[in-house]
C-alpha cells in the first residue's frame, strides 16, 4: 500500500494545516495581501469547507500511528461540528473586523491552526496526541484573544486566558503522568484494559490520574469551579473571537471529554461518574444564577455558556449510548445558537462602537423587527422553549439521565433550566415591551449581506424540530464509542 493511500484518512487535518501555511505564506509575501485580509479570511472560510468535504467523504473506523489518530464515526459527526463552528464565526468577523480596520491576515490563520489542533483534539486515542491537539489548539487561540495589540482589554484577556490556561495543561500533563505510571503506556486502549483489571478503582495511580486529566479538560470546557477565566476572557477578548471561543473550542474539549471518560475509562465507571455528576450540577447552578445580575451581554452569553457545558455533561454523565447521544445533538445545537446571538450581539453598533450593554436592546423591536424577532429566537431556545430546538437538546440529555436513573441529576438540571430562562426571558421583555432607545446604526449595504445570510442559515436551523437525519447521525456516532 503507497503511502498517499496510508494517509488518506488524515486528508481533513492535511487540507487544514497546508491551507494555514499556504494562507500564511500569501500573507507574509505578498505585501498586498496584507491591506487585503479580507480575501485571506475568505479563503480560509473555504478551506474550513474543503475540510468539512473531506470529513464527509469518510467511511468505517481507521488507526494510524500506531492507534494514537483514530478516524471513526463519532470523529467525523464532532469534527463537522468543529469546522461548522470555526466557518461560522469567521464569516461573523468579517463585518466587525472590516469596519473597525481590525482585520488581519493572521486572525484566520491562527483560527484555521486551532482548527487543525480541535480535529487532533477529537480523532486523539493516546495521551501524547491528546496533549498535542490541546497545545496546537490552546497557543493559536492565546494569541488571537490578544489579536487587538491596541487594546489593553484584548490584551488582558490573552495574558487570563494564557496562565489559566498554562494551569489547566499543567494539571492535565500531571493526571497523564499518573496515567502512565498505573498502565506503563499511553494508548487510550492499553490504559482501558488496565482499568478493566480486579482492584483497579481502588488503585491510587488510576484514580488521582483520572482526576486530574478531568480537570485538565474542564478548564477547556469552562465547567464549574474551573470557569473564572470565562467571563473576563469574553468580555476583554473582541466579540468575533468570542463568537469563535464559545463555539468550536468547546466542542472539541466536549468531544475530548466524552472519548476519554467512555473509551479509556469504561472500566471505573462509577469513579468518572461521580466527578461527571458534581460538574453538571455546579455548572448548571452557577451558570443559572450567576447569569441573572448581569449587565454586559459577553459577560451573559458566558455564564450561559458555563450553564450549557453543564447541561451537556448531565447527558455524559448517564454512561449510555443514548447519553452521549444527548450529548452530540446538544453540542450541535448549541453551536447555532450561539452563533446566531453573536450574530445580534455583532450588529449592535451605534457611532461606529460596538455596543456590549444589555440595556442597550431595550425597544429594539420597534426600531428593527427582524434583528430583535431573530435574537428573541435564539434567546427562546437557549431558555429551552418548545418547539424550539434548544428544547430538544435538553429534552434528550435529561432523557438519558432519567433512563440511567440519575433523577435527582435530572431534576436539578431542570429547576436551573428554568432559573436560567429568567435572564433570556428578560432580553425578549427589553425588545419587546421597553421604550425605543437610539436605533443601532444600519450596516453597509456590502455588510448587510453577510449578517443576513449568516442569520437565516442559523434561524432555519433553531426553528424547525430535529431533522431525523441529524438525531440518526448523532445515535451511530454514539454507538461507535461502546
Amino acid at each position: 500500500m503507497s503511502a498517499l493511500a496510508v494517509y488518506a484518512p488524515l486528508l481533513p487535518e492535511l487540507i487544514l494545516a497546508l491551507g494555514a501555511m499556504a494562507l500564511l505564506m500569501l500573507g507574509v509575501f505578498r505585501p498586498e495581501a496584507q491591506e487585503e485580509a479580507g480575501r485571506i479570511m475568505w479563503l480560509a472560510v473555504a478551506v474550513l469547507l474543503a475540510s468539512g468535504f473531506a470529513v464527509l467523504q469518510g467511511a468505517g473506523k481507521q488507526q494510524l500511528f500506531d492507534g494514537a489518530f483514530v478516524i471513526d464515526s463519532f470523529g467525523r459527526f464532532m469534527k463537522i461540528v468543529v469546522l461548522v463552528a470555526a466557518a461560522g464565526a469567521l464569516v461573523l468577523s468579517f463585518d466587525e473586523m472590516s469596519e473597525r480596520k481590525a482585520l488581519k491576515f493572521e486572525y484566520p490563520v491562527l483560527v484555521l491552526l486551532a482548527a487543525t489542533g480541535m480535529m487532533m483534539m477529537v480523532s486523539a486515542n493516546n495521551l501524547i496526541s491528546l496533549y498535542l491537539g490541546l497545545e496546537l489548539q490552546s497557543l493559536a487561540l492565546y494569541v488571537v484573544a490578544a489579536i487587538r495589540r491596541d487594546s489593553t482589554r484584548s490584551s488582558e484577556a490573552g495574558l487570563k486566558y494564557f496562565v489559566l490556561g498554562a494551569l489547566s495543561s499543567g494539571m492535565l500533563l500531571y493526571g497523564a503522568s499518573l496515567l502512565y505510571g498505573f498502565a506503563g503506556a499511553t494508548s487510550f486502549e492499553a490504559i482501558a484494559a488496565a482499568a478493566r483489571s480486579p482492584g483497579a478503582g481502588q488503585d491510587l495511580l488510576l484514580v488521582f490520574g483520572l482526576v486530574f486529566l478531568l480537570v485538565g479538560i474542564a478548564f477547556k470546557i469552562s465547567a464549574v469551579p474551573f470557569h473564572m477565566w470565562t467571563p473576563d476572557v469574553y468580555e476583554g477578548a473582541p466579540t468575533p473571537v468570542t463568537a469563535f471561543f464559545a463555539s468550536a473550542p468547546k466542542v472539541a474539549a466536549m468531544a475530548l471529554f466524552i472519548r476519554i471518560v467512555i473509551s479509556m475509562f469504561a472500566g471505573v465507571q462509577p469513579q468518572w461518574q461521580q466527578i461527571v455528576v458534581f460538574l453538571a450540577i455546579a455548572s448548571m447552578l452557577l451558570g443559572a444564577f450567576a447569569a441573572i445580575r448581569q449587565t454586559n451581554i459577553k459577560r451573559l452569553m458566558a455564564y450561559s455558556s458555563i450553564a450549557n457545558m453543564g447541561y451537556a455533561l448531565v447527558g455524559l454523565a448517564a454512561g449510555t449510548v443514548e447519553g452521549v447521544q444527548g450529548v452530540l445533538l446538544y453540542m450541535a445545537i448549541y453551536v447555532v445558537m450561539t452563533l446566531g446571538a453573536f450574530a445580534v450581539i455583532l450588529a449592535m453598533r451605534r457611532d461606529g462602537t460596538a455596543i456590549e450593554d444589555i440595556s442597550e436592546l431595550a425597544g429594539l423591536s420597534k426600531t428593527n423587527l427582524p434583528m430583535a424577532f431573530a435574537m428573541a429566537m435564539f434567546m427562546f431556545s437557549l431558555a429551552g422553549i418548545p418547539p424550539l430546538a434548544g428544547f430538544f437538546a435538553k429534552l434528550y440529555v435529561f432523557m438519558a439521565a432519567i433512563k440511567a436513573e440519575l433523577y435527582t441529576l435530572a431534576v436539578i438540571g431542570v429547576l436551573a433550566s428554568v432559573v436560567g430562562a429568567y435572564y433570556y426571558l428578560r432580553i425578549v421583555k427589553l425588545m419587546f415591551f421597553d421604550e425605543a432607545g437610539q436605533p443601532f446604526e444600519p450596516t453597509l449595504p456590502k455588510e448587510r449581506a453577510v449578517q443576513w445570510v449568516a442569520m437565516v442559515l442559523v434561524i432555519a436551523f433553531v426553528l424547525p424540530i430535529i431533522s431525523a437525519p441529524l438525531v440518526e447521525a448523532a445515535a451511530a456516532a454514539a454507538r461507535t464509542l461502546f
